[in-house]
């Protein structure tokens, strides 16, 4: 299992746009979660052992957020040709296993995840409510095949900032997981 850390995209950055299909084949955009206090954005898959790793406690983190106003959008864009699993109906089991209460959505182009420089599987992008990045890292210091609890504390910590309206705090630690698993030749510059 080889481990991918996040491109730690610039804090500041503003949300960049998507509009993208969900499992149901509704088209779901960043603009129709600009009046939330916060966005957190990330971006998932069914088969990586990092997401599976965290996946139940990561959809009651989000289930919880979300009834606090926070939007939560998940994203998978790997290539679901090399990778099956990672088609619809894989993502269709993960959100029944893991609870998922936010919209996932498919990015067959890759095309968004590169707008975010998304790197990883899991990779965490929380907004605020002016739609600019104040968080991009870890879910917590939990791992696959660690005696370390999955607590999400990371991420809960600069979401409750954001949902405060409270400065998130600078020191970040990135995001590790699986590699997106990019499609021939569509992979981008910061990945090679």
């Amino acid at each position: 299992m080889t481990a991918t850390p996040s491109t730690m995209l610039p804090l500041g950055t503003v949300v960049p746009p998507f509009r993208l299909p969900d499992l149901d084949g509704r088209e779901r955009s960043a603009e129709e979660f600009a009046t939330a206090p916060g966005l957190l954005v990330a971006f998932i898959c069914p088969h990586c052992p990092f997401v599976r790793h965290i996946r139940t406690a990561f959809g009651r983190l989000a289930a919880d957020l979300q009834a606090r106003g926070l939007a939560v959008v998940a994203i998978n864009a790997n290539d679901d040709v090399a990778f099956p699993d990672d088609g619809p109906d894989g993502m269709r089991r993960e959100v029944v296993e893991a609870g998922y209460t936010f919209p996932y959505l498919r990015d067959a182009s890759q095309e968004t995840a590169k707008s975010f420089r998304a790197a990883c599987t899991p990779d965490f992008f929380l907004f605020d409510a002016g739609q600019r990045l104040v968080y991009r890292g870890q879910f917590d210091a939990s791992r696959p095949r660690t005696a370390t609890p999955v607590t999400g504390d990371d991420l809960r910590t600069a979401a409750e900032a954001v949902l405060s309206g409270h400065p998130v705090a600078i020191t970040q630690r990135a995001s590790i997981g699986c590699n997106i698993k990019w499609k021939p030749g569509n992979a981008p510059d910061y990945f090679r």
